[in-house]
């Protein structure tokens, strides 16, 4: 039998209910509060950090993209380095603590980061659309629908 010990800031963590907050400077600017079904239904303890960090990423990626015009298309700058930047076309988790991001970076090279949740610090970008797509790639309607499978 395996026990798995946790600081009391990671049992706080878990014990919370998910909730959202954010305000911004300009009064107009989305602001989403609302945390889906899809991410309520399964109890916190249940999931690993990994799972949970995919499915708030998930919110993150899909609420950015919503702020987009039809020229751009997310990315992902990484924080504290100089890999550049990613235009994230997946992301995936391996249970219990790793989140992959897919996609490509500015050169249109395959690119793939793969990061323990613990380490996740990201920044999400807007990049101009390649010039041959005539729609921008949007990864956040994707995601939100498989998460919308599995409730």
């Amino acid at each position: 039998m395996e026990t798995k010990i946790s600081t009391t800031a990671e049992a706080q963590e878990m014990s919370a209910l998910p909730r959202r907050h954010e305000v911004h400077a300009d009064p107009e600017a989305p602001c989403n509060t609302a945390v889906p079904v899809e991410v309520t239904d399964t109890p916190l303890e249940e999931k690993s950090p990994a799972q949970w960090a995919y499915e708030r990423l998930i919110l993150y990626i899909q609420n950015f993209e919503e702020t987009l015009d039809n020229e751009h298309e997310i990315a992902m700058g990484f924080a504290g380095g100089d890999a550049g930047v990613l235009r994230i076309e997946g992301l995936g988790f391996f249970d219990p603590d790793i989140v992959t991001f897919y996609g490509s970076d500015e050169y249109g090279l395959k690119t793939q980061l793969i990061q323990h949740v613990s380490q996740l610090s990201v920044i999400l970008q807007a990049l101009p659309k390649e010039p041959e797509q005539v729609e921008p790639k949007r990864i956040g309607f994707r995601l939100a629908a498989d998460l919308a499978k599995k409730g």
